[in-house]
This record gives C-alpha cells, structure tokens and sequence, in this order.
C-alpha cells in the first residue's frame, strides 16, 4: 500500500510571541516537505513582519486560500486575518488573542472536515485568548469541544520517556480528591491504547507514580496510594494493562528507573513536567492521547521575554510536526493490522508472563 500524502495544518499562536520563529525554524528543514504538506494557518502580514524582524530573507511562504490549493512542495500559508492587524512584539494583546483564535478555528474546522489530517498547534496566551467564543483552559479543551466528547490524556513525549497526567491544569489542593479508583483505571486504559496504537508498542510498560513522599510510607504519610492507586493497578493488571507502581517520583526518576518503561502516568502536572522538562525541554511533544484527530505541540510557551531575538529553537515545534506523521502513520498501520483477519485480533500480556519485571516500587524511594 502505497504511503498517503499528509497534510499538515500548523496554527501561528499568538502574534506577538515566537510562533513564527519556531514555525520557520522547524519548516527549514528541506526534509519536511518530504514527510508532509505543510499548511500554516496565520496571516501573510503577520509572517513577514517576523521574517524581518528576524531577518530570515531566505524563507518564502506560498500564501493559498484554502488547503486544497497546498503545493506539495512548498510552504503554505493560508490568510485566516484580515489586512488590519497589528503587530506587538513581546506584549500580550487583546488582538493578539483573536489573531489565536482565528486561526486555530480556522485550522480545526478543516481538520474536522478532513481537509488536512493532523493539527500542529504553535502556542497561545490562555488569557489573552478567552472571549464569548472561547472559554477553555487551552488548546485540548476547545478540540474536545468541537471534535466531539471523548476522554483524553495529556500526553508528553520524547525519545527518552512519555508521560501521561491523571490530573492536568488543576490547583495542588484539589488533586487528592480528583483521583479516584474508577479515574485512574480509565486514564490507565487510555494510556495503554495510546501506546499500542499511536506509538506501535507491544505489551507496554506503565509506570505509575504516588501521590505522597515515599509512596505514602505505608500510610504513614497518605492513604491515597493503598486506598486507591494500588486497587487502580490491580484492576488495569486484570484486564491485562502491564501497569506498575506505585513509585514515588524522586527516586523513579532520579534513579533512571523510568526509562525501564514505556510511559508513566504521574498523578499530577508538575510531579511530571518538571522532570519532562528536565530532560526534554528543547525536543519534547505535547499530545493529546485520546481524540480521533491528532494534535501536537512543542512543550513551551509563547515566551514574549524573546520574541524577535532570534533566540527561540525550533526543535520542539519539528519534533511536534515529526510526532504527529508519524502517529498518523502508526494509527494506519494499527487500523490496518485490527482489520485484517489474518493478524492477531488482540494484544493481551498479563504481568504474570513478563520475565525481568521491575522491582518492587520501594526500591525505587530515596528515604531522604
């Protein structure tokens, strides 16, 4: 079978910040348009005000007026503005927040209708963002919203590790009584089929953090991981999920225990960014595990303190663009094994078959 032609939709982000810095940077690559059809929903003014402030002579959008019209060959550019716009370097503007939006709306209206087939979104403001027709914690909300209603993981990844979140843009204080049995067990299935299915991983590994210093101390410092985290994993382990745990994060991650695994679910957003960060801020891929589109994004933020600096790296946002061909790739291939009747119908490994599983998860607790 031969491979299809993907058409990627690349959203500009806030005007005012780096997205055209990391969009062009990753874009350079002559080797992009060998993987994909880049399409960028943003605004030709906009992207020649960036090009100039940051001298980048050499780099010419194809500017179409829909994704039908994208040259294969060329990076295009799709005006989602109007001509009066402004530009504000560094500065969080009301205009910069609908400059987002319009674009972003833009690019998921033909993802929907199936006129480009993965998203790859450059960053917002989430306050400059917000009006009477987008009211959402962020990028994941909205896609849910008009996508349709499904469950979904945050889902960090690098060549090093991939990190799943239990709970995501929540305060510390109300974590606890956001994690329950029935929660966790979804979280853990929608991991697993993330794995088999966007990232080709038979009979993954998942790592499960605590929630509490020492993974509670046996419940000296919190019921959280007896009470609930350890009957999650009992009951992801009857349905043949290979989910360990729970280990407490200083010494899994500290100890390089986590690259035992396939992925980790962390019970929180900065028990498991900080340590993504750590170690793959300048590669790592925000995913949205879960929908029946595919979305990704380069792990930082708008970062206005260097907009038009020419100091911004554009390996997270290829990175993102890489991550999404190639989970568009695998999600064919998957579709294609399931439906064939010669393959196998089911991948089931029960954490009894596993030789060499990981130790138990004190052994991975710094008592410090």
């Amino acid at each position: 079978m031969d491979k299809k032609t993907i058409v990627a939709g690349i959203t500009q982000g806030d005007i005012n910040g780096i997205g055209y810095e990391i969009i062009m940077k990753a874009l350079s690559d002559p080797a992009v348009t060998d993987l994909c059809v880049p399409v960028v929903y943003g605004s030709p003014k906009v992207a020649a005000y960036h090009r100039k402030v940051l001298n980048f002579t050499s780099f010419n959008f194809n500017n179409i007026r829909s994704a039908a019209e994208a040259h294969p060959k060329k990076i295009n550019l799709i005006n989602c503005l109007g001509d009066d716009v402004r530009v504000e370097l560094g500065k969080s503007t009301p205009e910069g927040g609908q400059a987002s939006f319009a674009a972003l709306e833009s690019a998921v209206s033909d993802l929907a209708g199936g006129r480009i087939d993965v998203l790859v979104t450059a960053p917002i403001d989430k306050h400059n963002i917000q009006s009477d027709k987008f009211r959402f914690t962020g990028h994941t909300d909205y896609l849910r919203s008009k996508i349709g209603s499904h469950e979904v993981l945050m889902l960090m990844i690098s060549e090093s590790m991939k990190i799943g979140f239990a709970t995501e843009h929540l305060a510390l204080r109300d974590v606890p009584g956001a994690i329950t049995v029935s929660g966790l067990l979804s979280k853990l299935r929608l991991l697993n089929r993330s794995l088999l299915q966007d990232f080709a991983i038979r009979g993954p590994r998942i790592g499960v953090l605590s929630l509490n210093p020492h993974a509670g101390d046996g419940g000296l410092l919190g019921n959280e991981e007896k009470d609930i985290i350890i009957p999650a994993i009992t009951k992801a382990n009857e349905e043949g999920i290979l989910a360990f745990g729970p280990y407490s994060s200083d010494g899994f991650f500290g100890s390089g225990a986590f690259s035992r695994f396939d992925a980790v679910l962390a019970m929180y957003h900065d028990q498991g960014m900080g340590a993504f960060k750590a170690l793959a801020f300048d590669t790592g891929v925000n995913f949205t595990a879960g929908l029946p589109v595919i979305r990704t994004s380069p792990v930082h933020g708008t970062a206005f303190d260097i907009t038009g600096k020419n100091e911004a790296s554009g390996n997270s946002m290829r990175q993102a663009l890489y991550a999404a061909v190639d989970i568009f790739r695998n999600r064919d291939m998957y579709d294609e094994m399931i439906q064939n009747p010669l393959q196998p119908q089911n991948i089931e490994i029960h954490p009894e078959h596993v030789d060499e599983l990981p130790p138990e998860p004190e052994n991975y607790d710094q008592q410090i």
